[in-house]
C-alpha cells in the first residue's frame, strides 16, 4: 500500500505567539491566516520554533486544536508531539489525531536519550498509536542523539511512518540514510540553509523558519526546483542566505520572533530560558528585512 504524503513544498514552523496572560491567540490567527493566504503548503505548530518545551500540558493541546480549527482543512496541520516521556508523546499524539491534525512530528528524546534499539522502540510505539502520518525529527544539535541511518531503514516500512525532518547537516550522513529510504519515506530538510542541497538529494520539501517571515519566497524555492528549474531554486537560497543566518545568529526562535514583532504579527515575547535577541543581532536583522522589503 503507497503511503499519503502529507504534503510537498514549504511546511511554517509556526511561531507561537504569547502575550502577558499566555498564549496570543488573535495573533496567532493573523499569523495562521496570512500563511495560508500566502500560498504556504502546510503548517507545524508546536515544534522547536513554537517554543513545546515551555507550553504547558493544556496550552499544548489547546494550541494544536485551534490550528486545526483555524486552518478549517484548507492545508494540513502537523501537530508537534515529541517528548523525552514517552506516555506524554504517546498521549499528544493520540489527542493530536483526534483534534484532526493532518500528521504529527515526534522529535528524538532528549536528555534521557536512548540508544538507536531505543529509538525504533520508541517511533515504532507512537506511530502504532497514531492514526495520521508521522514524521520524525531529527536534531541532534538540541537533542543530543541522532538518527543513524540504519535507523531510519529499520522504521521506512512502518505503514504510518511516511517522512522525516532532517535537521542533522551531515550531507554524507543523508545521502546514506536516503540510499536507503528513497522512495519509502519523504525527506523534508530542517535547515533553511540546506533546502537546495536537500531536495537535489531526493527531498519532498522544508519545515522551515524562514517561512514564517517569508513563506510566499521560501515556496518559490521548492516550486523552482520542482518545476526544473534547480539554477534559479539555487540562486534564491543564495539570495536569502544572510537574512537566514541572522535569524539563526540566536538560539531559535530568539530572532524569528524578534523579526516577527518587527512585521506587527506579535509581540517579542519569550519564555525563559529564552531571552529578547541582542541588540546588535536586532539591528542586522532589520536592516537585512528592509533590504528585502519586509519592514
Amino acid at each position: 500500500m503507497e503511503k499519503k504524503r502529507i504534503f510537498k513544498g514549504v511546511a511554517t514552523a509556526l511561531i507561537t505567539p504569547f502575550n502577558d496572560n499566555g498564549i496570543d491567540y488573535e495573533s496567532f490567527g493573523k499569523v495562521i491566516d496570512w500563511q495560508i493566504e500566502s500560498g504556504i503548503d502546510a503548517l507545524v505548530v508546536c515544534g522547536t520554533t513554537g517554543e513545546a518545551s515551555t507550553l504547558t500540558d493544556d496550552e499544548h493541546r489547546e494550541v494544536i486544536a485551534f490550528a486545526v480549527n483555524r486552518s478549517a482543512g484548507k492545508i494540513p496541520v502537523i501537530a508537534g508531539t515529541g517528548s523525552n516521556d514517552t506516555a506524554y508523546a504517546l498521549d499528544l499524539t493520540k489527542r493530536a489525531c483526534e483534534y484532526g491534525a493532518d500528521g504529527v512530528l515526534v522529535v528524538t528524546p532528549y536528555y534521557n536519550k536512548c540508544t538507536q534499539k531505543g529509538l525504533v522502540a520508541l517511533f515504532t510505539a507512537i506511530a502504532d498509536a497514531a492514526t495520521v502520518p508521522v514524521i520524525l525529527y531529527n536534531v541532534p544539535s538540541r537533542t543530543g542523539i541522532n538518527i543513524e541511518p540504519k535507523t531510519y531503514a529499520a522504521l521506512a516500512d512502518h505503514p504510518n511512518i511516511t517522512g522525516f525532518k532532517e535537521a542533522n547537516g551531515n550531507i554524507s550522513k543523508i545521502v546514506e540514510t536516503m540510499s536507503y529510504v528513497h522512495g519509502k519515506l519523504d525527506m523534508y530538510s530542517g535547515n533553511d540553509d540546506q533546502i537546495v542541497p536537500l531536495l537535489s538529494l531526493g527531498g519532498s520539501g522544508v519545515i522551515s523558519v524562514l517561512s514564517n517571515i517569508m513563506p510566499a519566497e521560501t515556496k518559490m524555492i521548492c516550486d523552482e526546483f520542482f518545476a526544473g528549474n534547480a539554477e534559479k531554486a539555487a540562486l534564491l537560497q543564495y539570495k536569502y542566505h544572510s537574512v537566514i543566518d541572522a535569524l539563526f545568529s540566536e538560539v531559535n526562535p530568539i530572532p524569528v520572533k524578534a523579526a516577527m514583532n518587527e512585521m506587527g504579527f506579535c509581540k517579542d515575547i519569550l519564555r525563559l530560558p529564552l531571552t529578547n535577541m541582542e541588540q546588535p543581532n536586532r539591528e542586522r536583522l532589520a536592516a537585512l528585512m528592509k533590504g528585502l522589503n519586509l519592514i
